[in-house]
């Protein structure tokens, strides 16, 4: 068997064991959001921060809600990095945007955060912040989720097939979860072009 082959059947294989339940709920959490005027943060390193760059614009543009991730100020990012450090960047962006109850944030992460191995605290400080404001928390996320799927209201964990292929899968899927969330009836607010175009 080729390597693409090998690849493309494991990516079945987390296809088919998504807990689609969670994805509801997950959509569901995202209409009341909007429905309140809640805006929407996107927390994410690495390949996830340029997902997290991607599904701002695909909520903003089609879901209609107000929606931001701080990676992608690059600026400010580097300048708390280089002053306060990584582990409090994102908290401190989220005190700055004032997050309220009525907000939500947003994780993608290959691993969801983990304080005692170091692995995610910006996420991890950020969540913890969360919780004492009492906005909501969704993410899409690898392995075992993490501290993310501790303390989310839906949490999409997806599936490890492979141990070797982890990141590829978790960051792969992180885009077909949310372009599932802006395709969704009950949240689609605007035609998309090539779509629209079509008919």
């Amino acid at each position: 068997m080729s390597y693409a082959q090998q690849h493309l059947d494991e990516a079945s294989k987390v296809l088919s064991q998504l807990d689609t339940t969670v994805i509801e709920k997950m959509a569901k959490l995202l209409a009341t959001l909007r429905d309140r005027g809640g805006r929407l943060f996107f927390l994410g390193a690495g390949g996830s921060a340029g997902n997290c760059s991607h599904a701002v614009n695909d909520f903003r543009k089609i879901v209609n809600i107000e929606s931001y991730a701080p990676t992608d100020n690059v600026s400010e990012l580097t300048a708390r990095t280089n002053d306060e450090g990584w582990v409090t960047v994102f908290v401190e962006w989220l005190k700055v945007s004032r997050l309220r109850p009525e907000d939500m944030v947003f994780v993608f992460s290959v691993g969801g955060g983990n304080l005692e191995k170091n692995i995610s605290p910006n996420i991890v400080t950020a969540l913890q912040y969360t919780k004492e404001v009492g906005a909501h928390i969704v993410g899409i996320v690898g392995r075992d989720g993490g501290y993310t799927a501790q303390v989310a209201d839906a949490c999409v964990i997806v599936p490890t097939v492979n141990p070797d292929t982890i990141t590829p899968h978790s960051e792969a899927f992180q885009a077909v979860i949310w372009h599932l969330l802006v395709s969704h009836p009950l949240l689609k607010a605007s035609q998309t072009k090539w779509e629209s175009a079509a008919r």
